[in-house]
C-alpha cells in the first residue's frame, strides 16, 4: 500500500506493519533474539530497535500534547534538531540499554496502543489537513504519525532482517 491518504488507510497500514514486525520477531528462535547486529549499526540488537520505536511514539505523543496547547514543541527533542538526529537516536539507545527485550516489547505495545487511540480520536480532516496545527508547520499531523508508525515499523522490520542475514 502506498502512503496513507485517509484515516482508514492510516489505521490499517500502521496496524498491518506493526503486526508484521511483531509476527516476524515472534517466529525468531529465542537464541537469535539476543544476537548482536553486525558492527556499524547504531542499534545493536532487536531490543534497541524496539525501544527506539517506543521512544519515537513517546516523542510524537509529546509533540501532539504540547502542540495542542498552542506552544511549539521541541522537535525532535529538547536540545536536538532534525540534523542532529543521529545524536538523539544514540541517546535513545543508551537510555534503554538496561531494558530487556520482553520489557521493551511491553512498553512498545503500550505506546503503540496510545498512538492508535490518538489516530482514532481525530477526524480525517484533523489528521490530513496541512497546516491545521501550528506545530506541524507546512505538513499534516498524519505525516508525523506515518513517520512514527507504519514507515518506522517497515524500517525496523527491514533492519532486523538485513542484520540477521549479515550476522
Amino acid at each position: 500500500m502506498s502512503r496513507p491518504k485517509t484515516k482508514e488507510e492510516l489505521l490499517f497500514l500502521s496496524q498491518n506493519n506493526y503486526t508484521k514486525l511483531n509476527n516476524y520477531i515472534d517466529l525468531l528462535p529465542k537464541n537469535v533474539l539476543q544476537n548482536e547486529f553486525p558492527k556499524g549499526y547504531l542499534n545493536r540488537n532487536i531490543r534497541d530497535v524496539i525501544a527506539h520505536l517506543h521512544h519515537w511514539h513517546l516523542m510524537l505523543l509529546e509533540w501532539h500534547k504540547v502542540g495542542l496547547t498552542g506552544v511549539k514543541p521541541d522537535m525532535p527533542a529538547k536540545g536536538y534538531t532534525w540534523k542532529t538526529m543521529p545524536e538523539l537516536n544514540l541517546k535513545i539507545r543508551e537510555k534503554y540499554e538496561n531494558t530487556d527485550l520482553s520489557e521493551a516489547r511491553k512498553i512498545l505495545d503500550e505506546s503503540y496502543t496510545t498512538v492508535q487511540k490518538l489516530i482514532k480520536n481525530h477526524s480525517e480532516a484533523a489528521l490530513f489537513e496541512k497546516k491545521k496545527y501550528h506545530w506541524t508547520g507546512s505538513t499534516s499531523l498524519a505525516a508525523y504519525i506515518i513517520s512514527a508508525t507504519s514507515s518506522h515499523y517497515d524500517w525496523a522490520l527491514k533492519l532486523i532482517k538485513k542484520c540477521r542475514k549479515s550476522s
